[in-house]
């Protein structure tokens, strides 16, 4: 396994994670209390309702924003999301942000590609770098009193609800009204941080490894379309197509009727048709992905046979000083040198770099924008290790 793959167990809270292990475990105690008609439809229920809480209280309303409600129905959202025992909405919503704006990379809070499957399923909850709420990321909500208020007790609306559980149907309410059915919660939520970035489709080029995966929004009220939100993160509406189950944005259509929600986002007819050309950084983002797969290793271990030829070539000696003077760009030079040196290794060819990018991703309207900078960027790369003077120098 790489070390980019491997498992990542590092600066974990323990005690955290037995309480984590601890709502696993207490369903068990039904052996001895049993199990009611009651304590299961409670379970059910209460796994359906609180799942809308989290899809569209902690993601869809207070991550991105992505509808209206009034302040009461603001504070009624956080109580519903945060019954289901995953932290304030303040913290949630911090954590998120800061997901999608470095998803997949080394700085995700929990990426599948860098930390393992088991670390962006459940062990970053445990990190003590993510224990703390990060309020300079959600300004927006931060400036609300009730929300900090939350954010202090984060326990208490999910205690409050065991105990109307256990009220309702004593002790097999709480175990498997209560405990049972948060725990299920829990796995439901996290597939969407492990599973949806490891199994699906991919109908859009994000510059991540978010997918579409229909079972998983069939647990997650819709939240499955993974691969959508992240192409399009201001969408209330996450199935894009009419066939694409989103139970969330259904029930908050309908909501909207009696104005308990309002200004919800649904996605441009141009968004859905894989129609809007990307954004200068995912562009780059994606280009640099695609020439990775062309590698210069190879060539410079050529280029070290033949270093004294090539150094002491008329062209070679000019361009140096062209570059040391600014007077022109690395890849520039590549280019020029294939005209004087015929025997330098292969530049992938735009026909071939299009193959391998619609390999790997969709096709989107900035497919050739993505090529030609992606050949861009691999001549750069061969052309630093022709001159590695060129390199900045590191710390």
């Amino acid at each position: 396994m790489s070390s980019t793959t491997a498992e990542y167990h590092d600066d974990i809270i323990y005690p955290n994670t037995a309480a984590f292990i601890f709502v696993h475990l207490v369903p068990i105690a039904a052996l001895w209390s049993g199990v009611t008609a009651t304590s299961v439809l409670l379970a059910i229920t209460l796994y359906v309702v609180r799942m809308f809480g989290i899809t569209a209280g902690y993601h869809r309303y207070f991550s991105h924003r992505s509808f209206r409600t009034s302040r009461v129905g603001q504070f009624l959202l956080a109580w519903l999301a945060m019954s289901s025992a995953q932290k304030s909405v303040l913290w949630w919503a911090a954590l998120h942000r800061h997901h999608h704006r470095h998803s997949d990379t080394e700085d995700d809070v929990h990426s599948p590609l860098h930390r393992g499957f088991w670390y962006s399923h459940v062990g970053w909850i445990f990190d003590a770098k993510h224990d703390q709420t990060r309020l300079d990321e959600v300004p927006d909500l931060a400036r609300f009193p009730e929300l900090r208020f939350l954010d202090r007790h984060q326990l208490l609306p999910a205690i409050s609800l065991a105990i109307l559980c256990f009220l309702i149907d004593g002790w097999p309410g709480l175990l498997i009204g209560f405990f049972a059915s948060t725990a299920v919660l829990y796995h439901g939520t996290f597939f969407i941080n492990s599973l949806a970035h490891v199994t699906g489709t991919q109908r859009y080029v994000t510059g991540d490894t978010s997918r579409n995966n229909w079972w998983l929004a069939v647990i997650t009220l819709g939240e499955g379309w993974h691969n959508n939100h992240h192409y399009y993160q201001r969408s209330t509406r996450q199935g894009f197509r009419w066939y694409e189950f989103d139970p969330t944005f259904y029930a908050l259509k309908v909501m909207s009727w009696a104005r308990l929600v309002w200004d919800l986002g649904e996605p441009p007819v141009e968004v859905v048709r894989n129609e809007r050309r990307l954004g200068a950084a995912t562009l780059e983002r994606v280009a640099r992905q695609l020439a990775e797969r062309f590698p210069s290793g190879q060539f410079a271990a050529q280029l070290a046979q033949a270093r004294a030829t090539f150094d002491a070539h008329p062209k070679v000696i000019e361009l140096r000083a062209r570059l040391a003077a600014g007077q022109t760009r690395a890849e520039e030079a590549w280019h020029e040198l294939q005209e004087h040196l015929p025997h330098l290794p292969h530049l992938p060819s735009m026909p071939e770099l299009r193959a391998r990018a619609l390999q790997m991703y969709a096709e989107s309207p900035s497919t050739d924008e993505i090529v030609a900078r992606a050949r861009q960027v691999i001549a750069e790369r061969f052309s630093l290790e022709l001159f590695p003077e060129l390199r900045p120098a590191t710390a």
